[in-house]
């Protein structure tokens, strides 16, 4: 967790995803920029395999704000979302042409928390300072 001189933002990483990056990018490229809810949805709606770890990971990092900090959910947002390349392992077989490959990756979420403007409903505003 890092606090930011304008507005907390909210950091949670996962380690040693069993995914490619190219098929967890294709997710986390939807959910950038969204809201905490709007990417829950998206995440759940959508079908790949890669949706889960990361739907499991905003909720963490969720989870981390309202606990840590008692920051409201509903106002959080995806500010930060990557995935970076780990190791490659690959598993040969006796038999030929009996090759596995295995990724390995990592995840990182960051939330930042918005103060919402309540004359506005759906709009976000200025972060809170603190």
């Amino acid at each position: 967790m890092k606090k930011n001189s304008s507005s907390p933002e909210i950091r949670a990483l996962a380690k040693h995803m069993h995914m490619s990056a190219h098929r967890a990018r294709r997710v986390i490229n939807q959910i950038r920029g969204r809201s905490y809810e709007q990417a829950l949805m998206i995440l759940e709606l959508m079908p790949y395999r890669a949706c889960y770890p990361i739907f499991q990971l905003i909720h963490s990092a969720a989870a981390n704000a309202n606990h840590n900090m008692g920051l409201n959910k509903a106002n959080l947002f995806v500010s930060r979302a990557e995935v970076n390349e780990g190791a490659v392992l690959k598993d040969f077989n006796l038999e030929p042409k009996d090759v596995v490959i295995r990724y390995k990756n990592l995840l990182v979420i960051s939330l930042l928390y918005w103060k919402k403007d309540p004359s506005r409903s759906n709009s976000l505003i200025m972060p809170i300072e603190s």
